[in-house]
């Protein structure tokens, strides 16, 4: 059993990697960060997923910063 632990916790820590260096994670942050800062505070709401990922969008299309695409 030992050898399959250490190979699943391999592959989830490459993939935790893997999702950093993709921006994958970058909701999953706001979210921790709205929440620290804001707590439960129903005046300030926390975007959708969905918000989220237009808002940065539009924000790497109104100030582009070098990336590959």
């Amino acid at each position: 059993m030992g050898v399959v632990t250490a190979v699943r916790s391999a592959a989830a820590g490459l993939a935790w990697y893997v999702k950093g260096v993709l921006g994958e994670d970058a909701y999953d942050k706001y979210r921790a960060h709205h929440e620290s800062v804001h707590g439960a505070d129903t005046a300030v709401p926390c975007m959708t997923a969905r918000e989220f990922w237009r808002d940065q969008t539009d924000r790497q299309d109104v100030n582009p910063q070098g990336r590959c695409c």
